[in-house]
Parts: structure tokens; sequence; C-alpha cells
């Protein structure tokens, strides 16, 4: 199944933009190359959370993250203009993360509780464990490590704009993926560290309902 999610993120998200941009740009312009390549991505988002039926905390940022990046890419008006306006949303992206760790609501901890609560686990026991010092640090460091990537990605497409103008579009394409992929790495190795300390924490509860 994972295996297959990878596929279909490296189809819509990579291929599909790539082979838009290269063949369409010269039919219908640059702009609307560079609107059109985000099509596939967009229903395809769409359709994974409505599947998933991800109404909650994590659902309605990733609607959101969607809606607002469309509208970024549509009100843009010209396509070095749109490049620049994904530079300035993954900035405010960056301190929307870095914000709410800032404040201590890391986000990672509730995209964590959501994704557990749709396969069943008990929301309020987890809460209590996800808020214990130690796991609580883990999900602060993933947000801001969501934080950091959002920045690494943003100044790494002003140095191509600056460097190569609209022909950055599928450099940044690929850069984005490649990045993705890279922090998506260090961030399943916190949530796999969060998800043992749950299955630790499970027979420790479970021996105290006996003893009771």
């Amino acid at each position: 199944m994972k295996n297959r999610v990878a596929l279909y993120d490296i189809i819509f998200f990579l291929v599909f933009p790539l082979v838009v941009w290269n063949y369409g740009r010269d039919i219908i312009g640059d702009y609307y190359a560079m609107l059109l390549s985000s099509v596939p991505g967009i229903i395809y988002s769409v359709y994974r959370f409505v599947v998933l039926k991800q109404f909650n905390i994590f659902g309605i940022f990733m609607l959101a993250n969607l809606i607002l990046g469309a509208l970024v890419d549509v009100l843009a008006g010209s396509a070095i203009q749109l490049l620049w306006n994904n530079v300035y949303y993954a900035y405010a992206l960056a301190a929307v993360f870095a914000l709410t760790a800032l404040f201590r609501k890391p986000l990672a901890l509730y995209f964590a509780l959501d994704l557990a609560e749709l396969q069943g686990q008990d929301r309020g026991k987890l809460r209590e464990l996800f808020m214990s010092k130690k796991l609580f640090n883990v999900f602060q460091l993933i947000t801001l490590g969501f934080a950091v990537r959002d920045i690494v990605l943003a100044s790494l497409k002003v140095w191509l704009i600056t460097k190569y103008g609209v022909e950055a579009f599928d450099k940044g394409i690929i850069l984005r993926q490649a990045i993705n992929w890279g922090f998506s790495a260090i961030f399943v190795i916190g949530f796999l560290y969060v998800a043992k300390a749950v299955q630790d924490a499970s027979p420790s509860e479970e021996s105290l309902e006996k003893s009771n």
C-alpha cells in the first residue's frame, strides 16, 4: 500500500507536472502550463482527502493548504510571479509551523492524534501520553522540521528563480520532491519513535486495568 501511494505521488506530483510543462508551454504559454500542471495533483489530493475522510485538524490543514496554494497560483497573473508567490507561500507555511511550536501547540502532535484516532485509538489517552515531556519535545522537533523544510525549499527556489527565471519551474518540481523525500525520512524516524513509545505504554495500561 505504501509503495502504491509513493508511486501515485511520483505520477501526480512529478511526472504529470513535468510532462504538462515541457509539452504544454509552447502551446498555451508558460503561465497556463504552470497552472495546468498542478491540476492532477490537486484532483489526486482531493480524492485522498475524501477517501480518508480526514475531517479533523490534519484534514482541514491539508484542504486549506490545497485551496490557498491553488489561489496563490491563480492570482499570480504571470509565470514569474507564480514562482515568486510559491516562494512567499512556502515561507508563510514555515512561519505557521514555527509559531505553533513557539506557542507549544505543535501541529505534528495534533496530526499524530488525528491519524491515530482514524485507526481506532483512544484520543484522550494518547493525548495524555503525547503531552509527556519526552514525546512532546519530539513533536516540537518534528514541527520545527516541517518549518525548516519549507524554508530550505523556498530559499533554493529563490536561487533557482534568480538564476534561471521561468526555466526554474521544472527544476523546482524535481527539487521539491527530492527535499520532501529527504525530510520525510527524518519525520518517519520521529513518528516511529512515538509509535514505539505508544506500544511500550500499552502493556503497562493493561496491567493497571487487571490490577484494578
